[in-house]
């Protein structure tokens, strides 16, 4: 029985006969077209610049061709890898008639050649292949990706802003802090703040004061690091204005819900609700391979090891996941995940600890998952009061 949100095969019956099949090899100078056109015999294939009204008129033009040569078109489907462009061109498509997919360029299968050859002429090759087995309903050609609407990206630009401006402003304080060092001054923290009336201050274990160009270069990175805070510091009340405004909105409400969690603050939950827990999954695993917190195992023969984690999902979801697990660890002790990994973990091993904690983190990703959909509660896990 097909599965909702299942995007590993076509759910739809194909008739390659009233179906025009295309794929596009993208670049930023370039777009291939190849396509397969029922009733033609040769494969045609168009280099054109990156231009969508281009590549409509080249689908139009082949459809034509069909049609001319006796054959009804019904039905156009193009797919092409997702990369720097995005989903704007899918969403562009689709509302003008075209079936749209995006591929996820991880899944479709490649020689192991040492040396292979590789062009965009020989890429089309291959995806064109791994398109018309998805489009027959066969799993392991390749997977789709969902495509999100405007507002659903929209919505995670705050959260990877701040993202962003953290890693911004950490940079400045440490860029800060060694200019000091190297002068034997240690005890100035940039991120106080009386810190710009207190850098006028310092001298050096000599007892001389700072250098003028050293001066004049921690003076221009207080400034940038005042800009910086306050850029974090809007983005964080923007978001709490939009909680206020429309608590009902399904992802507000998710994040609300999520937040009642003790040790999950808002930014944790907006990160999570807005990345992962507000798409709509297949089930428990597909939630984890998202995230990229599942095993990759490599077994052949009597060989049997664990290469590690896939990292193949959500690196933002993944890094934050592990963080919350900690967390998690301090702040929910009587919870039954706690328990759980106290108990695999009571020989205090530190590669116990390393592998069980990612276990936590699936485990976590997946009881949170079902609780902001499914209401599902979490056993043992401490709540703040609802409001």
């Amino acid at each position: 029985m097909p599965q909702p949100n299942d995007l590993s095969r076509s759910l739809v019956a194909l008739d390659q006969d009233s179906t025009i099949i295309a794929v596009v090899e993208m670049s930023q100078s370039s777009w291939l077209v190849a396509g397969m056109l029922p009733g033609i015999e040769r494969q045609p294939r168009k280099k054109l610049e990156p231009s969508p009204e281009r590549l409509l008129a080249l689908l139009h033009r082949w459809r034509d061709e069909a049609i001319g040569a006796g054959k009804e078109i019904t039905r156009i489907a193009l797919a092409f890898e997702a990369g720097r462009d995005g989903f704007w061109l899918a969403r562009w498509l689709r509302a003008r008639g075209v079936e749209a997919h995006v591929i996820h360029p991880s899944s479709v299968a490649v020689s192991r050649e040492h040396r292979r050859a590789k062009t965009d002429r020989l890429d089309t090759e291959l995806l064109k292949r791994g398109f018309l087995g998805w489009l027959r309903g066969e799993r392991g050609h390749c997977t789709m990706a969902r495509i999100p609407t405007i507002a659903e990206e929209d919505a995670k630009r705050p959260n990877r802003e701040r993202e962003c401006l953290v890693r911004e402003r950490t940079r400045i304080v440490n860029r800060m802090k060694g200019t000091l060092a190297r002068l034997g001054i240690r005890n100035f923290k940039p991120t106080l703040r009386k810190a710009a009336e207190r850098l006028a201050t310092l001298h050096t274990p000599e007892g001389s004061v700072l250098p003028p160009n050293v001066s004049a270069e921690l003076q221009r990175n207080m400034a940038r690091l005042g800009f910086v805070v306050s850029q974090i510091k809007e983005i964080e009340g923007a978001r709490q204005k939009r909680l206020e405004q429309e608590p009902e909105t399904e992802p507000h409400a998710m994040v609300r819900h999520l937040a009642r969690v003790v040790g999950i603050g808002v930014e944790t939950a907006d990160m999570l609700v807005n990345e992962v827990l507000s798409r709509p999954m297949r089930d428990r695993k597909a939630v984890a391979r998202y995230a990229g917190l599942t095993g990759s195992p490599d077994e052949s023969g009597a060989k049997r090891r664990e290469q590690g984690l896939a990292k193949a999902g959500n690196a933002r979801v993944r890094r934050g996941m592990i963080q919350l697990a900690w967390r998690f660890l301090r702040f929910q002790q009587n919870s039954a995940l706690a328990r759980w990994y106290q108990a695999r973990t009571a020989d205090h091993r530190a590669a116990t600890r390393k592998t069980m904690i990612v276990a936590l983190a699936r485990k976590l990703l997946i009881a949170l998952w079902r609780f902001v959909t499914t209401g599902e509660t979490l056993e043992g896990v401490v709540l703040r009061p609802a409001g």
